[in-house]
């Protein structure tokens, strides 16, 4: 329960408390009259901020960042996941054990001696140091067997989307209303950490892959963006971002420079986006003015298309824009004499091609097709064709 909300401002942040001492003993009053146990920054504290104001206000303090974190050790189901926020928590934690100091130590101070604290806090450090490069090697891992199924999958000729954009603009409950996948739609930050890839079919009859990744919010700590960068990298690897902008919120402009930014952060400025207006229904007339605004001044858009996933409203308008959108895959004629075992090459051509004429000859079978070059290419690469 929040007990009371606090705003300051001032020329600079004050460098031992952020607040001042003024401001420090006000606040300490005030949780003392309120009975409050944390006390959250909407901004990020240097160790020392965090050490002198719990000594000041004597309560428990929290940065922003420490919130993130805590929220997405809360969200994380899967184990790249677990690694992540966890590796993430120790990068945070590892500047602020020093201020343990005292109540850690295994050695009295004295002549001759290490000092008080010191001995635990390196062994302290060093675990930690050891933990965060196993974590870093497993991510690694993670990373290469993500990059190994994108192979994969680009073998096959399926482009990949990915779904992005501010927490709580409704990428979730899109993602459901495309591909009817089930995942988790809740209004709450984070709700759905873990990415999650599902098959669409296209007006055109194309086939491609959805990809629902991490919301963004404003100032993501630099930890996060380091640590969820095997995840990120689904969205450097697109051929399309969706992405998803809450047109109904009186901040939406700003949110979607934020993510814009973070895009460009990660490297996927050269990916082309599609801004995928959503909540239309709570915008009403107001609707047709906001996405004219976007048109003109969100940064990166390649078009702007207004939906309602909550209702389905403008679903159609989508996946035409995405047609559009996507890079043509042009077909090609093509002739191949395949094993007549061979059910998987003659079930890539039935899947993704147009089969026009199959003759059998002993253990032989000779197909005519008209198919996407790229999968032209995978079977010349395979050997099936000449």
């Amino acid at each position: 329960m929040v007990v009371e909300r606090v705003l300051q401002a001032r020329d600079a942040p004050e460098a031992a408390t952020l607040i001042g001492p003024g401001k420090a003993a006000e606040l300490a009053a005030d949780i003392a009259a309120g009975a409050a146990e944390v006390v959250i920054f909407d901004r990020e504290l240097t160790p020392t901020q965090q050490r002198n104001l719990e000594k000041s206000i004597r309560a428990r303090v929290i940065d922003r960042t420490q919130l993130i974190l805590d929220i997405f050790a809360a969200r994380a189901h899967t184990r790249e996941g677990r690694l992540q926020v966890e590796l993430a928590q120790l990068n945070y934690l590892l500047p602020r054990l020093a201020g343990h100091g005292v109540e850690m130590s295994r050695l009295g101070g004295g002549i001759g001696t290490r000092g008080p604290g010191e001995t635990q806090l390196e062994t302290d450090r060093r675990r930690i140091a050891h933990r965060i490069q196993k974590i870093k090697l497993d991510l690694e891992s993670v990373r290469t067997g993500r990059a190994v199924n994108r192979r994969r999958r680009g073998g096959v000729p399926l482009a990949t989307l990915a779904l992005t954009g501010y927490t709580n603009a409704g990428k979730s409950t899109l993602f459901n209303r495309l591909t009817q996948a089930g995942v988790l739609a809740d209004a709450r930050l984070f709700a759905t950490l873990d990415p999650t890839i599902r098959p669409l079919l296209l007006p055109s009859r194309r086939r491609v892959l959805l990809s629902d990744t991490v919301g963004f919010i404003r100032n993501l700590p630099t930890t996060l963006v380091q640590a969820f960068r095997a995840t990120l990298e689904e969205i450097q690897e697109a051929a399309l971002v969706l992405h998803v902008v809450d047109m109904a919120s009186p901040a939406a402009l700003e949110q979607a420079a934020h993510v814009g930014e973070v895009l460009d952060e990660i490297g996927a400025a050269h990916v082309p986006r599609l801004l995928v207006m959503n909540k239309m229904d709570r915008a009403g007339a107001a609707a047709e003015a906001i996405q004219r605004r976007f048109s003109a001044a969100a940064p990166g858009a390649g078009g702007t298309v207004a939906i309602s996933a909550l209702t389905g409203d403008g679903m159609d308008r989508l996946l035409e824009a995405i047609d559009l959108a996507l890079p043509v895959d042009p077909t090609v004629p093509v002739t191949l004499r395949l094993p007549a075992s061979d059910g998987a090459t003659l079930a890539l051509l039935h899947q993704f091609g147009r089969v026009t004429k199959t003759r059998y000859s002993g253990d032989h079978c000779v197909v005519e097709a008209t198919i996407p070059e790229s999968l032209e290419r995978r079977l010349r690469r395979g050997g099936k064709l000449s």
